[in-house]
Order: C-alpha cells, then structure tokens, then sequence
C-alpha cells in the first residue's frame, strides 16, 4: 500500500473545496453500467463515490441497466437473447424476465451495496409513481416488441426522494400509455432525467477512456465538445456505434438544460470522485 503524506492528502482536499462548494445541493446524474457493474472491486469504488457524494451534501440519481443479467437470466430460463440492430428483442415473456431481473435482482442489489456503505437508497423503476412514461421504439430492421423510448419523465418522486436524504436508484423499465411494461436504453433513461431534474451534472461511465475522433487512434480522444458536434459525430457516422446511445443521452441532457455531461472511463476505481473534485477531470464533457 503506497503511503501518501499529510500534506498531499491535505493537498487533495483543498482541491476538491471549490467543486464541494459548487455542487453542494445540487443533483449530480450516473448512469452506471459496463464493467462498473461486474466487477466487484469497480462495483465497491463506484458504490463508495456514491455514498461520498451523498455524505458531502450532493445529491446523486443511479440509473443503471442490466444486459449481460438480462442474458444470463434468460439462457438459465431456457431463452436464447436476440437482437436487431443492436436491441434486445423483447416479446412478452422476454419483457417479464427483463422486469423480473432489473426492477428486482440487480436494482435491490446496488440498494444493498450502498446500504453498506452506510447510505440509504431506495430502489425504483420507471413504473414507479409513473416516473418513466414511454412508447414502443419503431424499427426500420424488424418488431422489437416491448423496446421503448421515452416520452415523458415526472421527477417528483426523485425529488421528494433527495429532499428527505435518499438515494434514489433507477431500472430502465417504463410504462407504457397502458400500463404496460417497456425495455428502454438505460443511457436515454439517464438523459431525460438528467433534463427534467435540471441536474448539474450527468456522468455516464463506459468502458474506454472516452469519445474518440477515430477510435483506433488513441491520440485522438476528444476531452470536451459541444453539443452540436456531437450531433455531427452522430449524422456523419464517425460516433462508433457502441457510444451513439450514451452521446444521444448527452445530448438529451444538455439540450434539457445540464450544464455539462460527462462520459468516463468506469474501469478507472473512484473515477465518479476524479471527475467531479479534480481540475482535470477525466473522459470528454459535452457542453452547450
């Protein structure tokens, strides 16, 4: 274990007063996810920026999702997953283990996680109070079923949630105009609650450093832009397609008035903390 001096761990929060001072009440966005989510020494990391984040007076919403679970819940159920242009088919009976594994198992599993940590959460869905409201998603490629987009967010249960000290952590399951249940993108979730929370922040971990103009180049990686060159990225097809969904939340949120958003690398431990309490930050921050 490398011991650090006194005077660089005071050296470290002095750099982090004026960032503690500026987010202090303020309602900070994570959408968590990748291998964040799998590992268990980068699940503890994330569970404890969290906690510290809740502890310092900021008020932090986890949206996470759930794929390789999803997966592995349906081969156990003797389902084999399939995908068109890159989403989950989702009949009726795939949506019930959807449902079943992200509002249950992995959502109670990361309210257990920070109760360790001594934080109170609260998981929900976006059933919940009628928190998520969405539509079917239309697909060029084939029927996706129950795959949804988001229509409409009402935040006031999230609200009513930080305001009395909880932490409020979000599955990616919607309703629907009748009651029925919807698969939707756990990025696009944390987008449209990042805008209608009117959070400071939205922060979307991933598994690579950042936003790269050409992903084979490493030297390219992109630390800040601008909405509208991330709409570009998009339209030109240089955005790789693995980062399309988490650059459209991006986009959602800033566009719904976030002042910044972020996607970092989750595999880096206490990345959450390094992005928001460091001068240099990490990862490319999309801005207006």
């Amino acid at each position: 274990m490398t011991i650090l001096s006194p005077e660089f761990r005071s050296t470290v929060l002095i750099e982090a007063l004026p960032y503690l001072k500026q987010f202090y009440g303020k309602t900070i966005v994570v959408k968590y996810g990748g291998n964040a989510m799998i590992h268990e020494e980068l699940k503890m990391s994330v569970m404890q920026d969290i906690a510290l984040l809740h502890f310092v007076g900021i008020r932090p919403i986890l949206v996470h999702g759930g794929g390789p679970e999803i997966s592995s819940m349906m081969k156990r159920m003797g389902h084999q997953p399939t995908f068109v242009g890159g989403l989950r088919v989702t009949d009726a009976e795939t949506m019930e283990i959807v449902e079943m594994v992200l509002a249950g198992k992995t959502n109670k599993g990361i309210v257990s996680l920070l109760a360790q940590q001594g934080a109170r959460a609260v998981g929900l869905c976006g059933k919940d109070a009628s928190l998520v409201v969405a539509q079917q998603m239309p697909c060029d490629e084939g029927d996706l079923g129950f795959v949804g987009e988001v229509t409409t967010v009402y935040p006031e249960i999230l609200n009513l949630l930080s305001e009395q000290g909880y932490i409020p952590v979000v599955s990616s399951v919607a309703v629907g105009p009748n009651g029925e249940s919807y698969n939707v993108n756990a990025d696009h979730v944390a987008g449209h609650i990042a805008a209608a929370m009117g959070a400071a922040k939205l922060i979307v971990l991933t598994d690579v450093e950042g936003l790269y103009r050409d992903f084979s180049d490493k030297s390219s990686l992109i630390q800040r832009m601008n909405v509208k060159d991330a709409e570009d990225m998009i339209a030109d097809g240089s955005a790789d397609r693995g980062m399309i969904p988490k650059l459209e939340a991006c986009i959602t949120a800033v566009r719904g008035g976030v002042i910044a958003a972020h996607m970092i690398d989750g595999r880096q431990p206490h990345s959450l903390l390094i992005e928001i309490f460091t001068n240099t930050g990490i990862g490319t921050m999309i801005t207006a």
